[in-house]
Order: C-alpha cells, then sequence, then structure tokens
C-alpha cells in the first residue's frame, strides 16, 4: 500500500497508559533518506515526510530538520524523539546521505555514528552496518514510492552515535562505532517509566478481576500469538508487562491475596533473552538495569551436561540467539530450553504462591516454540 493510500498514525494520542509515544531509529533513518530523495530527484526540499509503517496500514508525518546537497550527494536529518521512553538515542540527530548506484539496487552503508556488525548471532551479517532488517524493508518502501528505479546508497547515520554507543549494549554485542538503527513497528511505545509500571499493575487487575482461570504475562509482542491462539485468552487476560516481571508477579500475589483468591494457572510466554534473566536475579529485564541472559544460559548449560566448550562458546555468544545456534549443533536443544522453561518457572512461582499452576513457554525471534514446562 502506498505512503498516499494509508492511514496517518497519530502520535499526539496517548498510548494506553497515559504516555507520549515516539519514533524509532528505523523510522527516522527511513524520514531522512526519503528527504533527501526528493532533494536528489526533484530538487524538492521536504519540511515532512510520510514515513510507511511496517503494519501496511499507517503512515507517519515525521519533521525535516534539514537538507542539503552536496554535489551528487544529498543529506537530510531527522531528530529523534522518542517519546516519554527514556531511550538513549532520544534527541540525537539521526541522517541519511544518498547517492545514485550504477547496481540498480538499494545498498546500505553505516556513517558516522551508526555501528558496524563485528560478531555473528545478529540480524544483520559480519561486516554489514547495523541496520534491522524492518528498518531496512522501511527504507526500500520509501526508495519505492519516490524512484522509478531503486539503484541508490543510503549511507546512515547518527551526529552523537558515537559517544550514545557505549551506554548501550552494542559493544557487548561486537557492533563496533556507534549505536544501531532499529524498530520493528516504527513506533516507539513508552515502557520503561514509573508510569507505565504503575499502568501495569491496573492492568494486572484488569486481568484477574472477575476469577478467571487463566491469565498469561508476555514480556514483549513474542507470544501473543500464542497466548489469543493456543490459550485462547482475550486480550484483556494477557498482560503486556514489558520489563518489569517482578513488578507483575507481585501486583498478582498482592492482587489475589487481598481478594482472598487464587489463580489457576499463570502463563509466561516470552524470548528467553528477556525471561532467562530471572535466573540471575535480574527481575527488572531492562537493558540498562540487567546483565545479559547468556550468564544464566551458559550455567544451566554446564549444569545440564554440556561440555566445556559449548558452555564456552554461550559465555562467549553475544545474544542468545546465537546460543541457540550453538545449542542445535551440540544436540539436545528441546530438552535444554524445557529445563530453562521449567527453572524460570519454578523462580516465578515462588514469588506468587497464590498461583496453582505456573506455565512457561519460550520462544525464539521468528515465534517458534524452543522450551515448555512440563
Amino acid at each position: 500500500m502506498e505512503a498516499a493510500e494509508r492511514r496517518p498514525f497519530d502520535l499526539a494520542i496517548p498510548a494506553s497508559n497515559g504516555l507520549r509515544r515516539g519514533r524509532t531509529t528505523g523510522t527516522c533513518a527511513t524520514a531522512a533518506v526519503k528527504a533527501a530523495l526528493h532533494l536528489l530527484l526533484d530538487g524538492e526540499l521536504k519540511r515532512e515526510v510520510r514515513v510507511s509503517l511496517p503494519d501496511g496500514v499507517h503512515y507517519l508525518v515525521v519533521p525535516i530538520m534539514r537538507a542539503l546537497r552536496q554535489g551528487d550527494r544529498v543529506r537530510a536529518e531527522v531528530l529523534k524523539d522518542g517519546g516519554d521512553d527514556p531511550d538513549n538515542t532520544h534527541g540525537a540527530t539521526i541522517f541519511a546521505e544518498v547517492t545514485r548506484n550504477d547496481v540498480g539496487t538499494v545498498r546500505f552503508f553505516a556513517g558516522r555514528g551508526v555501528g558496524t556488525a563485528t560478531a555473528p548471532g545478529l540480524r544483520v551479517a559480519v561486516g554489514e552496518p547495523a541496520i534491522n532488517p524492518v528498518p531496512r524493508q522501511m527504507m526500500r518502501q520509501a526508495v519505492a514510492e519516490v524512484a522509478e528505479e531503486a539503484g541508490f546508497d543510503l549511507t546512515i547515520g547518527c551526529a552523537e552515535g558515537e559517544s550514545i554507543a557505549p551506554k548501550t549494549f552494542n559493544p557487548r554485542l561486537g557492533i563496533v562505532g556507534g549505536i544501531s538503527i532499529l524498530g520493528t513497528s516504527g513506533i516507539v511505545e513508552p515502557m520503561s517509566l514509573a508510569t507505565w509500571i504503575a499502568s501495569i499493575e491496573v492492568y494486572v487487575r484488569v486481568a484477574l478481576a472477575g476469577g478467571p482461570p487463566r491469565v498469561a504475562y508476555l514480556p514483549g509482542k513474542i507470544g501473543r500469538e500464542y497466548a489469543r491462539d493456543v490459550l485462547g485468552l482475550p486480550d484483556a487476560r494477557s498482560v503486556q508487562i514489558a520489563n518489569f516481571l517482578g513488578d507483575a508477579l507481585d501486583f498478582t500475589q498482592r492482587a489475589l491475596g487481598e481478594a482472598g483468591q487464587e489463580l489457576d494457572e499463570l502463563w509466561l510466554a516470552g524470548h528467553p533473552g528477556k525471561l532467562a534473566k530471572v535466573l540471575d536475579g535480574h527481575w527488572d529485564t531492562h537493558s540498562s538495569r540487567s546483565t545479559m541472559a547468556m550468564g544464566g544460559v551458559a550455567r544451566v548449560a554446564a549444569e545440564w551436561g554440556y561440555g566445556p566448550h559449548t558452555v564456552r562458546q554461550i559465555e562467549e555468544a553475544n545474544t542468545v540467539e546465537a546460543a541457540m545456534a550453538i545449542l542445535n549443533e551440540a544436540g539436545g536443544a528441546n530438552a535444554f530450553w524445557d529445563e530453562m522453561a521449567r527453572r524460570i518457572g519454578a523462580l516465578a512461582h515462588a514469588r506468587v504462591p497464590s498461583v496453582r499452576r505456573l506455565e512457561v513457554r519460550l520462544f525464539d525471534l521468528a515465534g517458534n516454540l524452543l522450551g515448555a514446562q512440563r
């Protein structure tokens, strides 16, 4: 669907928790690409552009800070506005430099302040700029909306990226030189504030209202389809808990205790990159307040009987997805992830004694079931 046929996404409308949404780095980079293309191809200096969002339905109007032409190269800049989410990139300048190429495809390059992948297991290959798949597709869409042909080189950068990067996980992930260009929906949903924690208590109490037989807590979008299609839960019984698993469990125990009730079933469904952090005592799983999950994964792997070489590979892996590949190669991965789910479930259940049965389901980034507490 072309941008002109889509509906506007209004950032002035707050999220369900009352907080202001923002634009991802991927959306900002796409807007900069589109503005640069207009100046390069049409000589038109855009003050704002429409960015088609990945949902295929909406577009977002993004202001352009500046755009200028330098010979056969055009540069456009966009201010990163993260809304009410305290993201490290909030207020940074995301820029795109666009030139034509003679290969007939869209090529991506890391400009100053955007990192380059140097280790396997990331969403991009080694040597590639740290521009994730969804933002890349958004930029290709922008090219298709403006240009008749697709032969362009897109260099994406961040003016403050080199100073921001050490505050992120990028150095540990093997991304050097700057930040990553991220986003799966194009919109920053504000999740990491005290206000959001308070709203989780409201969602938990709503989910428990009326004494339902089961509810599900989801750290992110992964697991949503399982909760809906397999567990048959309506949205009101599936709580998006973001990084605040410990708070959600404490709110659950408090609400059940106040009502003098018990809950038959509580389901935790998500990626082990979040849920496995509880094995190291991290119940707030935000990257700025917790360590990465590989330590817990490696420790369980050693206790489960994997050899020192495999355990060391897991410890040195830069993502849990990379650890999954290591375990798949070593064998016995299905039973291992079942054990991980069991251990996570045991720790979580100890926090909510008023829940009769607590189940854990672990999924990879593609939504495939990895492990189940059995």
